[in-house]
């Protein structure tokens, strides 16, 4: 088993930034692709960013691209989502989420909710305008 516990969520004004964080434990965290989903109210959990087990490579959404950044601390068992120039749009519950067989390592295999193995119980992004 894996615990995931996201944090940082909040509110803030179109243009401004919110830095996520998620804390692993249970498992060897530096084994898993990690990644990050949004959910808005009536809508379905989309994929935001995914990063694999090293760091060394990431994939984004293309809404996400040039705004959000994905990292990770393996020291730390943590993965980050920094958010620059929010839009009102981007208010959702915010999750992140790791998937085991880092071997996949493909867009379309991480950005597909179905493929991860453990989530965390989200945190809530919420931006003005």
């Amino acid at each position: 088993q894996m615990q995931l516990v996201e944090s940082g969520g909040g509110l803030v004004q179109a243009g401004g930034s919110l830095r996520l964080s998620c804390a692993a434990s249970g498992r060897t965290f530096s084994s898993y692709t990690m990644g990050w989903f949004r959910q808005a109210p009536g809508k379905e959990r989309v994929f935001v960013a995914a990063i694999n087990w090293s760091g060394g490579s990431t994939y984004y959404a293309d809404s996400e691209k040039g705004r959000f950044t994905i990292s990770r601390d393996n020291a730390k068992n943590t993965v980050y989502l920094q958010m620059n120039s929010l839009k009102p749009e981007d208010t959702a519950v915010y999750y992140c989420a790791a998937n085991l067989r880092g071997s996949n390592w493909y867009y379309d295999y991480v950005s597909r909710a179905a493929r991860y193995d453990y989530w965390g119980q989200g945190t809530q992004v919420t931006v003005s305008s």
